[in-house]
């Protein structure tokens, strides 16, 4: 027993490390600004005697914090100690543009803004060594954009300048203009748009950075939310004499702007210079100006200038008329409402099933039950088919018009483009059948019911085909009643 012991302790215990290189060289110490335990420090080294081996160069070191620190859930804190470590420990050790990446990605990414800056500073002190003339490493300022990146969505904007122009003293080149929206979005989101638009200044004057559509819709965007509409129409102004042109969403900025100002002719002049420029409308533009004019009480317009839209083919591909037919509904406009929806169709311009929807609902309330079949033959006819309940009102509404073997016709084109029928669909029927003497066709409804488990039992199934039978006889003698 006393010899099992002794061999289950010898395997237990850590075996000697097979690199015996990194035991000579000085290991680092645990970091001194965490609370991490000896033991778990410990263990740490053993897992870095075992798991990364010569030759030590940055490669190598790329490799273990790929592949082995990073998926480590104890070790992984642990990272960028290694990092700092290995280049101030190790003979001859320079980091590269790959490790340097990897590990601001890193950082980043999982929110260590301390550790980030810190390497930032080692990146400013100890430059990667791939271009050792006069000229800067290529990949710095893709290095910097994921800390100014962390930084600026973090609402540290004081380090994301600092981060900025410290990588304007390290490139060659230009900044990127990304990476100069990345700042004037922190700033206009933060609501300082005075330090937006100096910063934009100091862009284009100290950096000959030339910006782009993304710079000008940032810094619109950002005057009209805060109700400087007045200057975000210098801006706009402004991007035609740097020769920038402007998009779509360029457009949808201003025209959101000009309806919170009242100023609705100009937002439907700045819609119509849109398509004079060939810029595409977009379905968010359609939106906004059936929004805007529906809440001046614009309805009717708004539908003029869809149609006009659709007309000169320009009505963007996927825009749903829901929330205009809805509004008319509800105003009890519901004939108007499938003018727009029939006009809008034919224009190539297919209603979504909601909005068709909500034009039945309508036309109900209406009492225009020829309008609601005819819609409703015209959706299926597309491969729309309406709910099972909003179906059953439309058929119980024609039934009432003593027109059940439409409702029955109507009902056999839509089992055949997909609808799921339940007892209400049949019963709505067979009692159409029943008032309108239909003892036939209402008998061949209930044997279907029959088949369909419609009916619970042999009562009810008596029920019905009894209703159906006497239907016949009262028909029959009202009419013999009639003739005498």
């Amino acid at each position: 027993m006393a010899t099992k012991l002794v061999k289950l302790r010898a395997l237990a215990t850590p075996k000697p490390s097979s690199s015996p290189a990194i035991c000579n060289l000085p290991l680092p110490s645990p970091p001194p600004d965490t609370t991490v335990s000896p033991v778990h420090y410990a263990r740490f080294l053993d897992f870095l005697r075992a798991h990364w081996s010569p030759p030590f160069s940055p490669d190598t070191l790329l490799h273990f914090l790929k592949s082995k620190l990073h998926h480590h859930p104890s070790f992984s804190q642990f990272d960028f100690h290694l990092f700092t470590w290995a280049s101030s420990s190790l003979d001859s050790f320079r980091h590269t543009h790959a490790t340097f990446h990897w590990m601001a990605r890193t950082l980043a990414a999982t929110h260590r803004l301390p550790q980030l800056r810190a390497l930032l500073d080692l990146i400013a002190t100890h430059p990667c060594p791939c271009s050792p003339s006069i000229f800067s490493c290529p990949h710095t300022q893709s290095i910097f954009s994921h800390a100014i990146h962390a930084f600026s969505k973090s609402s540290q904007l004081h380090h994301a300048l600092s981060a900025f122009h410290s990588m304007t003293k390290l490139i060659d080149s230009k900044p990127d203009v990304a990476v100069c929206n990345v700042l004037i979005h922190a700033f206009v989101k933060r609501g300082d748009l005075k330090q937006a638009l100096q910063f934009y200044r100091e862009m284009v004057a100290t950096h000959r950075v030339k910006p782009d559509v993304f710079t000008f819709n940032i810094l619109i965007s950002g005057y009209c939310r805060n109700s400087q509409f007045a200057l975000a129409l210098e801006v706009f102004h402004e991007m035609g004499k740097v020769g920038c042109e402007p998009n779509v969403v360029t457009f949808n900025t201003l025209i959101r702007g000009m309806f919170r100002e009242g100023r609705v002719e100009d937002a439907i002049g700045m819609a119509r210079e849109m398509v004079q420029l060939r810029c595409e409308l977009s379905c968010v533009t359609c939106e906004i100006l059936v929004q805007g004019l529906c809440k001046k009480g614009r309805v009717l317009q708004a539908c003029e200038l869809l149609l006009e839209f659709s007309e000169k083919g320009v009505l963007p591909e996927g825009f749903d008329c829901f929330g205009l037919v809805e509004v008319l509904c509800g105003q009890g406009c519901a004939v108007r409402a499938l003018e727009v929806v029939y006009e809008l169709w034919n224009g190539g311009s297919v209603p979504s099933l909601v909005a068709c929807i909500v034009v039945v609902d309508g036309l109900r309330g209406l009492g225009k039950i020829d309008e609601v079949q005819r819609l409703v033959e015209r959706m299926l006819n597309e491969g729309m088919v309406l709910d099972v309940v909003t179906f059953n009102c439309v058929l119980r509404d024609i039934c009432d018009a003593r027109r059940t073997n439409e409702a029955n016709r109507l009902m056999l084109i839509a089992l055949s483009k997909g609808l799921e029928p339940d007892e209400m669909t049949y019963r709505t029927l067979v009692i159409g059948y029943m008032e309108e003497g239909g003892r036939e066709e209402g008998e061949l409804l209930v044997n279907e019911m029959l088949d369909r488990g419609f009916i619970p039992d042999l009562a009810s199934y008596n029920k019905l085909m009894s209703g159906l039978s006497n239907c016949r006889r009262s028909t029959c003698h009202q009419v013999n009643k009639f003739d005498r």
